[in-house]
């Protein structure tokens, strides 16, 4: 058997539904005075899926919180059957997750779960992502006065949007703090949720429809500074401008933006 033959062998038998090897794969191979050959690939079988499992529970780290020790063991290992790990990097492996709960489970649990995953997701793609050159308050108290009227800005490559039809962010924080399960709650209206990576430490925020309609303006419609102004008169009159200002200041220092090139 060519090394190729035997990698691609082995490679079989850890991904198959069975910790029994394959008896032509078998017979390629020397047991040792303590331990067989079935048995020693009994274990390279279980303990390669036990690793899998181990870094869905950390990268999910509240669906397991929500579903206990068992149902999630079944739950990833179900995943890792339908989506084996593809990637050389496991950094990777949950990528599907969030979709396969949709596909997986009922609907009635698959929406809440799956919505806990996005946001979980969310987090270990703002951790990896690209800092990119975000604004700082000393740089817009340096911009001359005849620059703000067009200012124009875009999200940093590490913020994450995410829209939350359920409390899943209590969820999420009862899970980092052990605390007591809040049951899942429909929200209404829906929340949008941004998870962003600033000195690295990943953070979170809920937005209500005011403020992320008038982020969403800037970083998606393309408006200017003075542009945002007018869309705010509507409801805020004299106080638009005030009200533009707070806001993009608190954009800027939670390091949520970077100016858009002209």
């Amino acid at each position: 058997m060519r090394l190729t033959d035997w990698q691609m062998a082995f490679e079989q038998h850890l991904l198959s539904d069975t910790s029994t090897a394959d008896s032509g794969f078998a017979a390629t191979l020397l047991g040792g005075p303590t331990l067989d050959v079935d048995t020693g690939l009994a274990i390279y079988h279980n303990a390669y899926l036990e690793r899998l499992r181990d870094v869905l529970r950390h990268d999910f780290g509240a669906i397991w919180y929500w579903l206990g020790d068992d149902e999630f063991a079944r739950l990833a290992e179900a995943y890792v059957r339908r989506y084996p790990s593809a990637h050389y990097s496991l950094r990777w492996l949950g990528e599907r997750f969030p979709a396969f709960i949709l596909e997986h489970l009922v609907a009635a649990q698959s929406a809440p779960l799956a919505e806990l995953a996005r946001l979980e997701w969310a987090f270990t793609l703002a951790f990896d992502a690209p800092l990119g050159q975000p604004l700082t308050l000393d740089a817009m108290a340096s911009l001359p006065p005849d620059e703000w009227p067009g200012l124009k800005v875009q999200l940093a490559p590490t913020v994450q949007q995410l829209l939350c039809r359920f409390n899943t962010v209590a969820i999420w924080r009862a899970s980092k703090d052990q605390s007591e399960f809040p049951g899942s709650q429909a929200l209404e209206p829906a929340q949008i949720c941004l998870v962003w990576r600033h000195r690295q430490i990943c953070h979170y925020r809920s937005m209500d429809s005011a403020q992320i309609c008038a982020l969403a303006g800037m970083v998606t419609t393309g408006w200017s500074f003075s542009e945002l102004c007018a869309q705010l008169l509507v409801t805020y009159g004299e106080g638009a401008p005030l009200q533009a200002v707070t806001w993009l200041k608190q954009w800027v220092q939670d390091g949520l933006l970077e100016r858009r090139a002209p």
